[in-house]
């Protein structure tokens, strides 16, 4: 048989031509003169050697190498394996089959291996190939995807052929086209380009999730080079990663309860995902990204033991916007086990990044010498945060494994300010109390510390001077407290006439410098304006109180008792701080002055 024709082939998208078996091969050119048997991953291929020799450089030098004729050749290591070594056989013998997105990168390493260059033949396998890289690949985002995807399988040798390089830059490129395309459409379509932007958004963002992820990483970081949007690449990150981890589905919204790390990828595997992922994040604060993917990729963090670096990312960009954060968020389940059922540290870490992130924004309100106080948008977040933390701790609080330290830490991270009233507090507090009955005294004054009784709503006041629970001296605060309110509503007094809420004059020291005596006045202002908040508080209940008050006046005009009588014995009660000063309390005298505060209490609001 004489040598075959030359070959000829399409670039087209059909799937390649079925395997050549070896088989097939000696039935064609087995009675040729100048047989050789060529043996790759442990199959022979017996071969005519005038056209494989003719092409390849690798096989002259082998057969110019070898005594024997009969010797068998040995290619070891050859990209792509048999397959591949296939398609460079029928090549060199003129049978045509098609290149595509499949085999075109194994192609051009096996030639690049077989060293079928130009030295050899005109048009060799090489060029042929760098012909499709460069026409139809590198011009289509899909198809530089197909391939990038395939070179995982390939040795070094496919980074030293740049083709992962080449396809990495045309991804971000033909990225940045569809960008642009977006952005057109949008000027000329008016409406309808919202949906156009999120339909080209969608496709190519689905195709990135089949690369492997030091490939996914290298396509990100070419895509922000060039200046995709950010909002893109968060759109194309968050789709990675509940297509690459198990625990990220969208139907397991980031319960990391129900998930096993371990299930389809090794925890490895996933532990690396998690780092490059949070490392590809987009600093730019104009990102919008869902904050149930940040908490879900914090647990997944914690889940596969990420790096401290990567879980301090996480945490601080949750610290960005904590004002946003829903409870549900912040119940990470703990995964140590014997302790609390929730990770309340990772919760704490959080709070801290955000109090750095509010005293950063007041010292550069300092800067500017221009203090909103409780009226600029930092202290709005806090208040915001102050209610979350507090239906935070009211829904750890049952939690047996609790530690007394660790709830503590909780309340007293925020600062007195960002609360107005004290009421979630006292709820968290006594439900705590409730569950951990076996407190000793000491451990139940060291928590009740922390409400402010003068921060007490009426109806937190009125549980609070019947509660058990609480220690003594706390509940003989709230009465009175209560008394002295009332007191002062009746009299007409402007402001409730608590000791510890008087501000001082505000004139600066001499003594202090410029910056510190801002400071101080800063301070102020910030008291004051609380007071404002407390007091309107404070209006609201005593309206209310006031018509209760008239409404039984009216109904019982026949009364002999007066409100300064019943005033009169509550404040006689007040007296066992001068009479018992230095003592300590007993059980029994607690609960018969609690019943004693009841009856008084009773009698108080039985008239006007």
């Amino acid at each position: 048989m004489g040598m075959v024709s030359e070959n000829h082939f399409s670039f087209s998208n059909r799937s390649p031509t079925p395997k050549l078996c070896s088989s097939f091969t000696t039935r064609i050119f087995s009675d040729v003169a100048g047989d050789i048997t060529i043996v790759v991953d442990g199959e022979s291929f017996l071969l005519h050697k005038f056209p494989l020799v003719s092409r390849s450089g690798k096989i002259r030098k082998m057969v110019a190498d070898t005594k024997d004729s009969s010797a068998k050749l040995e290619l070891l290591d050859i990209p792509g394996g048999a397959q591949a070594f296939e398609l460079a056989m029928k090549f060199c013998y003129g049978i045509n089959f098609e290149i595509t997105t499949v085999n075109v990168a194994h192609l051009r390493c096996a030639a690049e291996y077989l060293e079928m260059t130009e030295d050899y033949r005109d048009e060799n396998l090489i060029a042929r190939t760098e012909t499709y890289l460069s026409e139809v690949v590198v011009e289509s985002l899909e198809k530089s995807v197909e391939v990038l995807a395939t070179c995982e399988t390939l040795p070094s040798i496919a980074e030293e052929v740049e083709i992962p390089s080449r396809c990495v830059e045309a991804i971000a490129m033909n990225a940045c086209k569809e960008q642009l395309a977006s952005g057109l459409s949008m000027l000329s379509c008016g409406g309808e380009s919202t949906e156009l932007k999120s339909d080209r958004l969608e496709w190519w963002v689905e195709d990135l999730s089949i690369l492997r992820i030091d490939y996914y990483q290298r396509v990100i970081c070419a895509m922000t080079r060039l200046g995709v949007r950010p909002d893109s690449i968060f759109a194309s990150l968050m789709h990675f990663a509940q297509a690459s981890l198990k625990g990220v589905g969208k139907c397991q919204i980031w319960n990391p309860g129900k998930v096993n790390p371990i299930a389809g990828m090794a925890e490895r595997d996933q532990k690396t995902v998690v780092e490059t992922l949070v490392s590809l994040m987009p600093t730019e604060k104009s990102c919008s990204v869902p904050l149930s993917f940040m908490f879900g990729m914090l647990r997944m963090a914690i889940m596969v033991d990420a790096t401290i670096a990567c879980r301090v990312e996480l945490e601080r960009r949750i610290a960005l916007r904590l004002e946003m954060v829903s409870l549900d968020d912040l119940l990470i389940p703990s995964i140590q086990a014997g302790g609390s059922l929730y990770d309340v540290d990772t919760v704490h870490r959080i709070l801290v990044n955000f109090l750095q992130r509010i005293e950063e924004e007041e010292e550069s309100e300092d800067c500017g010498y221009e203090s909103e106080g409780l009226g600029s948008p930092s202290h709005g977040s806090l208040l915001k945060v102050g209610k979350l933390i507090d239906s935070y701790l009211a829904e750890i609080a049952p939690d047996p494994y609790l530690s007394l330290p660790k709830f503590i830490a909780m309340i007293e991270i925020l600062p007195d300010y960002a609360r107005v009233i004290d009421d979630g507090i006292y709820r968290a507090v006594d439900i705590y109390l409730k569950v951990h009955s076996m407190m000793a005294e000491q451990e139940c004054k060291k928590l009740c510390k922390f409400i402010n009784c003068q921060k007490l709503s009426q109806e937190a006041c009125n549980h609070a001077a019947q509660n058990d629970r609480l220690p003594v001296k706390m509940t003989v605060q709230v009465l009175y407290f209560e008394q002295l309110r009332l007191k002062n509503a009746l009299s007409g007094s402007s402001g409730d006439g608590f000791p510890s809420q008087r501000i001082s004059s505000g004139v600066p020291s001499a003594a202090m410098s410029p910056r510190d005596n801002y400071a101080s006045l800063r301070r102020e202002n910030r008291e004051l304006k609380l007071e404002i908040s407390r007091m309107r508080v404070r209006l609201s209940e005593l309206e209310k109180e006031q018509l209760f008050m008239k409404q039984g006046m009216m109904d019982k005009t026949g009364n002999g008792k007066t409100f300064l009588t019943s005033l009169s014995k509550g404040i006689g009660r007040i007296g066992i701080f001068n009479g018992q000063a230095g003592g300590k309390p007993k059980k029994s005298g607690r609960k018969s002055r609690g019943s004693e505060g009841k009856t008084g209490r009773s009698k108080r609001y039985s008239v006007s």
